[in-house]
């Protein structure tokens, strides 16, 4: 049977529009035999990455509310997938963007966000995520910008509870599920989501998972805020970790409340390494290309099926994109040149071959 497809039904007004609605996906060759897993991937998201959702919500309430003039540029620190997701509305609502990120994140995400119009200036790696949002934060005050606050912002969760949350309700209606596994770097995702789950199929089991050598949660060491629930100072159980994008030095707000909430219901720590093995294994086996997080994601969810029931269900939350990765530790052993079997290949037939 040939393969065919019939369009959308439906034509766009903005890529804006084209957030969310993002595929769920069964694993078929790297699922513990015991359980089913479903992955959702949210690299189909028109920037590549979760924070889209995050992003669009932030620029559309805040020009509801008035917060945010026509013209107004909106200023946020970010480790780059809220910035790429930002620089996108941004570009697309006529809002310049000003960014703000230590220097030991990747530079294709900066390159993307300046590609898309953004400006983005360097903190030292040295002064960690609080260097950076406290530089976002002088850089508002000082030019009277608007800051997206994305570590504090109700639009956060509400726009996981109002499209990915629903996403899933209506992806698995009628369906068994008994595990949504997820990480976290503002808390957005996992705020929103539990919070319509625990009303709707509370039967499910919510899976937190967080970097293994900067497990903030799981220290039950207090964060120290400041107004408005921004972070006062760097969280003492953090350490440097390869997974982009998670756990910042600091309990977020967003996540903070779901935590006070107590909405879930394991919490598993993951190591980098693990994350990237996961990653690889995603692409290799799967064909499903994503980055770091997503493979720490997946590998919290392979952990948690170790005591799962036969036959369980698991949805697992895959935030991005693997080209977010190329010039990290994930890609460190793909080689640019030929290898040794490569060029043997080359070599098996007379022509064509490079000198």
């Amino acid at each position: 049977m040939s393969r065919t497809t019939s369009g959308r039904g439906r034509l766009y007004e903005s890529v804006t529009d084209t957030i969310g609605d993002t595929p769920v996906i069964r694993l078929n060759r790297i699922a513990p035999e015991h359980v089913t897993i479903y992955v959702k991937v949210e690299a189909f998201n028109p920037a590549g990455s979760v924070k889209d959702r995050l992003a669009v919500s932030i620029i559309e309430e805040a020009e509801a509310s008035g917060a945010l003039a026509p013209g107004q540029t909106v200023v946020e620190a970010t480790s780059g997938n809220t910035g790429i997701g930002l620089a996108m509305a941004c570009a697309a609502t006529g809002h310049p963007l000003v960014v703000t990120m230590a220097d030991s994140f990747s530079i294709e995400r900066r390159k993307l966000m300046r590609f898309l119009g953004a400006k983005v200036v360097l903190t030292p790696r040295a002064d960690k995520a609080v260097g950076m949002y406290k530089k976002a934060v002088e850089l508002a005050e000082a030019n009277g910008w608007f800051m997206a606050r994305q570590f504090e912002t109700p639009a956060n969760a509400l726009i996981h509870a109002n499209t990915t949350a629903r996403e899933i309700l209506a992806d698995f209606d009628g369906q068994r599920l008994n595990y949504f596994v997820t990480g976290y770097g503002t808390g957005g995702t996992f705020n929103g989501v539990a919070k319509v789950l625990k009303a709707e199929r509370p039967d499910v089991k919510i899976v937190l998972t967080e970097p293994a050598n900067a497990a903030l949660v799981g220290s039950g060491t207090a964060q120290a805020r400041g107004e408005g629930g921004s972070p006062a100072s760097g969280h003492p159980a953090w350490e440097p970790h390869p997974i982009q994008g998670w756990t910042p030095d600091f309990i977020p707000a967003v996540l903070q409340e779901a935590l006070d909430r107590g909405d879930h219901d394991a919490l598993i720590p993951v190591t980098g390494a693990d994350g990237m093995t996961w990653a690889q294994r995603l692409a290799r086996e799967e064909g499903i290309f994503v980055g770091i997080s997503a493979g720490a994601t997946l590998a919290a969810a392979v952990a948690a099926a170790g005591e799962a029931p036969e036959g369980s269900v698991m949805l697992v939350m895959l935030p991005d994109t693997g080209e977010r990765y190329l010039t990290t530790p994930l890609f460190e052993a793909i080689p640019e040149e030929m290898t040794g079997e490569e060029q043997a290949l080359s070599r098996s037939t007379p022509g064509y071959q490079l000198a």
